[in-house]
């Protein structure tokens, strides 16, 4: 199981990765969850999976990092970025050498920590938090004082914060995924898809025997049924179970595992099955979660799923809970209120 567990790890870190780089963000939010109810199911972090965690944890924060009202910390001072650079911090400390890019990186996740407190106003919080970011040291000194002196402007459009700005974060963070990428080219399993896709037919040659008129939509959509039915593959044979399909619903035929994380998998490939609507779709699920209003019903399996899993473990309890329609920032969001009811 721990070793299964590991492979599914390295793979949810390639798929975060690669939808991160392409700004595929249901597909990335999707993956954010299986990513992390993996990381809140180890009891350690092996040595040899840091890099895998520290970088899905980056990426997380960084994603989602203009969204002040987001706590990734038990401290409600820090950010989402701020959070992102504690991260970062640790990733550097698992690189053999440090580059201009891990540099380049660094500095703008402060620069940004700084910007993102000023375009909402919070010029109080921002000079605060340079006390938090930098050292003593000379070599902190020249931006430290800089940042001091765009704060005391209390105008979130100068020249430096537009200079280093949010895209341009993006966009490095991109170039570290994909030396991280090719450095990982090993994951298991990605080695056993492209054995399946040699094997069974599901290669470049589907494509290629497609009609010349088919448009790019449907390339796409035949892609990301591939991806789909590929990793059905890679589960009933990597991870012991197999699946049947009975009124085209999917059904475990294991009964005596616990397969919690096995399903919220599911659930993110069963999101791609049908991707021909699913700008369309989107929308109109998101629409129809924030009309949603809460049941006591659902108050109840929140509160017993915090007892047992502890706050914070939002994907594990979303999981083991009888809850409609949710996900897991909605439980934290329902907990925060709860809380503020009490």
């Amino acid at each position: 199981e721990a070793v299964a567990a590991e492979w599914m790890l390295e793979f949810a870190c390639s798929c975060l990765c690669r939808h991160f780089a392409e700004q595929s963000g249901a597909e990335f939010w999707r993956w954010r969850d299986v990513a992390q109810a993996l990381i809140n199911g180890l009891s350690q972090i092996p040595p040899h999976q840091k890099k895998t965690v520290y970088l899905c944890q980056l990426l997380i924060r960084i994603a989602q990092g203009k969204s002040l009202g987001l706590q990734f910390e038990n401290d409600q001072r820090i950010s989402p970025l701020e959070s992102a650079l504690s991260f970062w911090t640790l990733l550097e400390r698992e690189e053999i050498k440090l580059t201009k890019l891990h540099e380049d990186i660094r500095r703008l996740i402060q620069i940004q920590i700084v910007a993102v407190l000023m375009e909402n106003r919070y010029f109080k919080e921002a000079a605060e938090v340079l006390e938090r970011l930098f050292t003593d040291s000379e070599s902190d000194k020249p931006l430290r004082v800089k940042l001091a002196t765009v704060i005391k402007t209390k105008d979130p459009y100068v020249p430096l914060l537009q200079s280093f700005s949010y895209s341009l974060l993006i966009s490095k963070v991109k170039s570290y995924i994909k030396l991280f990428m090719k450095d990982n080219e090993t994951n298991f399993l990605i080695q056993e898809a492209t054995k399946h896709v040699a094997s069974t037919g599901l290669g470049t040659a589907t494509l290629q025997n497609r009609p010349v008129e088919d448009n790019e939509n449907d390339k796409s959509d035949l892609k990301t049924k591939k991806r789909f039915v590929l990793s059905i593959i890679l589960l009933r044979d990597n991870c012991g179970m197999f699946l049947s399909c009975v009124n085209g619903k999917m059904q475990n035929c294991c009964h005596d595992v616990d397969y919690s994380l096995f399903w919220i998998y599911i659930n993110c490939l069963l999101g791609l099955n049908n991707m021909h609507n699913v700008g369309k779709n989107e929308v109109s699920l998101a629409c129809s979660r924030r009309r949603q209003r809460w049941t006591h019903e659902e108050d109840l399996e929140l509160k017993l799923g915090v007892k047992e899993f502890g706050v914070g473990n939002w994907a594990k309890i979303l999981v083991h809970g009888n809850f409609n329609n949710r996900t897991s920032v909605m439980l934290k969001d329902r907990w925060r209120t709860l809380s503020k009811m009490k």
